[in-house]
């Protein structure tokens, strides 16, 4: 099984990122590739730019690591109560390239943040769009009050929260595995 994941935001020391990087290590027996969006630099988005430059070589490379994708697992960063500006500029892009850029593929949406929300508005934004894109959501979790409840090598902290996410990963796990027997 070939698991993608990343932090949806352009920041060196994204806290999504570190969420996505924890939240693969429940999958043991998994290929993981762990993306980082400053791989995929790419102009502002406008109809004017895509009609004289074409579509730029990393939204194809994005869309081609999807594709390659058997699980999709995304920690959502939250700027102003949506998408960071710069995932929000790449899906854009990849969407362009392939309306479906998810490419009928299941995605684990996580989302953390310093507040006591944990992002949970660009959580609600990106379970209403992204099955649009062609994502099937096996499930979600949000993570509030990062620092206090988050540590790179512990894990997450509070044994409420953690319990709550290991559950929702394992259910996320079975699904997967009953969909896609031939894969595991």
């Amino acid at each position: 099984m070939k698991v993608k994941a990343f932090g949806a935001s352009y920041s060196k020391h994204s806290i999504n990122k570190s969420f996505a990087v924890f939240a693969t290590t429940k999958f043991e027996d998994a290929e993981i590739e762990i993306l980082d969006l400053n791989d995929f630099p790419l102009p502002l988005f406008t109809v004017d730019v895509e009609k004289s430059q074409g579509i730029p070589e990393n939204a194809h490379l994005f869309c081609d690591k999807m594709r390659e994708a058997d699980l999709i697992i995304i920690s959502l960063a939250e700027h102003n109560g949506s998408y960071t500006a710069g995932f929000k500029n790449l899906f854009d892009w990849t969407s362009r390239k392939n309306p479906k850029m998810f490419d009928e593929k299941e995605l684990i949406l996580l989302s953390t943040s310093p507040g006591v929300r944990g992002a949970a508005s660009v959580m609600a934004s990106a379970m209403d769009r992204f099955p649009r894109h062609g994502a099937t959501i096996l499930g979600s979790f949000s993570l509030p009050n990062f620092k206090e409840n988050f540590d790179t090598k512990l894990g997450i902290l509070n044994k409420e929260l953690e319990r709550q996410f290991d559950q929702m990963m394992n259910a996320c796990k079975r699904v997967f595995t009953i969909t896609n027997s031939e894969i595991v």
